[in-house]
């Protein structure tokens, strides 16, 4: 704790909040410490506290003195927690609430959750470490009676000039952004026009492809990953344009020279199984539809999640998505399969959905 500095909870120019988290407790390595109850929030270049009562209380750490952070898990009437490794305080430090510290880690307590979340947050930051292409304004010394002390160089003017910096930036992302789309829909039409000319000349069985066509088509679906596109216009609007494109959605799951509605797109995929594809259309009870393979079974996959629940003892949505590395609304809808069939039950709190072997199936 002795790396904390006292801090006025503004955040510097060029400093960014990344996200916080309510209901944050400190530890002084094993020590709980009077940091009980707070807003943990974390910037760009530093981890700031602030008392949820007292908000003249607020103490920050630079994300420079980290070395590592490691994840501890909830217990029974312990609440998960985040280990940070630091380095040993600066001498030039400023002062803080603790003058000297036997622990070489602090431990952030998260009582409401969010720790998962806020873990992955600043584990980007120290990969990216920004703050180091990003310096903070410099602070002004002022003397305030017998003490010196320090105040930062935030204020109105300041503000505005990072909301003008952050509008601009916007700007520029979506004109990229509509300038990305534009080219994509024009290379659409040109592949599109291309590939009528092609079939035209077929067709009639007059004039000769050139070579420079040959080659330019070509190039374009080697690309892409496809040799036969489907369209409307080729393929109508009906049945018959639904079949088509589950038949290609089965081998590349996209198509590339038009951009699809998502009823086409969900009318294609529920012909995959009428088709024999090897692909087919799933929908779990909550309406939630995915794409899986045909051979995937159904039972394997409720077993595996039953045997990861009972490894952990219990687990939610959010724990189990991360540990078998899938989205959490599909590892939610796992979970919720196996308990529909009665290997697992759910313990549904203030703190959330959780869920937990079902002894009655297992044990006599």
């Amino acid at each position: 704790m002795d790396r904390f500095a006292w801090a006025s909870g503004l955040l510097e120019m060029n400093e960014t909040l990344v996200i916080q988290q309510r209901g944050v407790r400190l530890y002084d390595g094993e020590e709980k410490v009077k940091f009980d109850t707070g807003v943990l929030l974390l910037s760009t270049h530093r981890l700031i506290w602030r008392d949820l009562k007292n908000h003249e209380c607020c103490i920050a750490i630079p994300l420079s003195q980290i070395v590592f952070i490691e994840e501890q898990a909830a217990g029974i009437g312990k609440s998960a927690k985040i280990v940070v490794h630091l380095h040993p305080a600066p001498s030039n430090k400023e002062p803080g609430p603790f003058q000297s510290s036997k622990y070489s880690y602090i431990k952030l307590s998260f009582k409401e959750h969010g720790q998962i979340e806020f873990y992955r947050r600043l584990s980007e930051e120290m990969t990216q470490r920004r703050w180091e292409n990003m310096p903070v304004s410099q602070t002004i010394q002022i003397n305030r009676g017998p003490q010196a002390g320090r105040i930062r160089a935030v204020g109105i003017v300041g503000i505005e000039r990072k909301l003008e910096e952050k509008r601009k930036e916007t700007d520029k992302n979506i004109s990229e952004a509509f300038e990305d789309l534009s080219k994509l829909m024009e290379k659409a039409k040109e592949m599109v026009e291309l590939s009528k000319s092609i079939a035209n000349k077929i067709k009639e069985k007059q004039g000769d492809i050139t070579e420079d066509e040959t080659i330019r088509f070509k190039s374009y679906l080697l690309s892409m990953g496809i040799a036969n596109p489907v369209t409307r216009e080729t393929h109508g609007s009906g049945t018959h344009y639904h079949m088509q494109l589950a038949k290609q959605l089965a081998g590349i799951l996209q198509a590339p020279l038009e951009l699809l509605s998502p009823e086409d797109l969900v009318n294609a995929c529920k012909m995959l199984v009428a088709l024999k594809l090897p692909l087919r259309l799933r929908l779990f009870d909550s309406g939630v539809m995915v794409i899986e393979l045909q051979s995937h079974n159904e039972e394997e996959m409720v077993a595996s999640a039953l045997e990861t629940v009972s490894e952990k003892g219990s687990l939610t949505a959010e724990e189990f998505a991360k540990l078998v590395g899938m989205s959490v609304l599909l590892a939610k809808e796992r979970l919720l399969l196996a308990e529909k069939m009665g290997h697992l039950c759910r313990d549904d709190s203030v703190e959330g959905l959780r869920f937990y072997p079902n002894l009655f199936m297992t044990q006599s």
